[in-house]
């Protein structure tokens, strides 16, 4: 190659380069773009809600100067809330009924999940599909046959199961157990075979291949299932409203709709706090937990 040839081929390489670098500028400022609406769409009601929250009635129920500024902040609603030994107690129900329901959701969505991703067994594909289906049922057809099981039963064995809390802790797992079964058979699956032989071949049964080799690897997965059937639990609407009544027996969703709702007066202030409180745990444990969450529900999508 001449001295004229190798000087003229960088400059054949300036107009790629240079496009290449406009093409990057625009996407760059595309993903900005997106991102600031998807910020704007989705922050917008919570923002909302927290200043409506920090607000009088007085100044909710005015109708001049902009809903999103706040001229008399106040902590008034919050400190009716925690300080309502009603309050306490809807969260009190949430609690006992979310850490029931995820450990029962957990030992059954564990044990199922390690039997049809590693003890195969005639049909054990069509059961595991079968698993997942029947999450996709919604719970509006569902609450209904339920109700009628458990006024069967209250006529069978005498004991009432309508407008008890406890009876929450029955029917989420037909919510929680199907999903959390199909994420820990997708991480399962995604262990390397070679491990549970090795046990088998160190003498190790079923039952420590599952809690000294399985359970320590599928922790993300775990972790993921966990947080699922506690949002589920804990944030479900429609179940409580239908099987619970008194306010004593009411859990967080439902009770701050019904007693801060009476009528048409609509206690907008503590209504906005009340729900931020109730978010919070969820958000909380997204915020520190969405790794594991993330790499659970991904588990096993490059299997193969």
């Amino acid at each position: 190659m001449s001295r004229a040839e190798a000087t003229a081929a960088p400059a054949a390489f300036v107009p790629v380069a240079s496009d290449l670098l406009r093409r990057r500028h625009w996407a760059l400022w595309s993903a900005y773009f997106f991102l600031g609406l998807f910020c704007v769409f989705f922050l917008a009601p919570p923002v909302y809600m927290l200043v409506t929250s920090l607000k009088t009635s007085q100044e909710i129920a005015a109708l001049e100067g902009s809903p999103w500024l706040i001229r008399e902040p106040t902590l008034a609603n919050y400190a009716a809330l925690l300080g309502s030994p009603t309050f306490l107690n809807f969260f009190k129900n949430s609690f006992m009924v979310a850490i029931i329901v995820v450990s029962v959701t957990m030992v059954i969505s564990t044990l199922a999940a390690f039997s049809l991703a590693r003890m195969r067994f005639l049909g054990s594909t069509v059961l595991a599909t079968g698993v997942f289906l029947t999450y996709l049922i919604p719970e509006t057809l569902l609450f209904i046959p339920m109700f009628q099981i458990f006024t069967w039963l209250r006529d069978v064995t005498g004991i009432e199961f309508i407008n008890r809390w406890w009876i929450l802790c029955i029917v989420y797992p037909t919510l929680t157990v199907p999903f959390c079964t199909w994420i820990l058979i997708g991480y399962f699956s995604s262990i390397p075979k070679e491990l549970d032989e090795a046990a088998i071949v160190d003498g190790a049964s079923t039952l420590q291949i599952l809690f000294k080799v399985f359970l320590p690897v599928a922790l993300p997965g775990l972790i993921a299932a966990t947080i699922f059937a506690f949002t589920v639990s804990w944030a479900q609407f429609l179940y409580p409203l239908a099987f619970t009544t008194s306010i004593d027996q009411l859990v967080l969703p439902v009770g701050i709709v019904t007693n801060l709702i009476k009528g048409d007066v609509f206690n907008w202030g503590q209504i906005m706090a009340g729900a931020l409180l109730t978010a919070a745990p969820p958000v909380l444990i997204y915020a520190f937990l969405m790794d594991y969450y993330i790499a659970g529900l991904t588990a096993g999508a490059t299997k193969g």
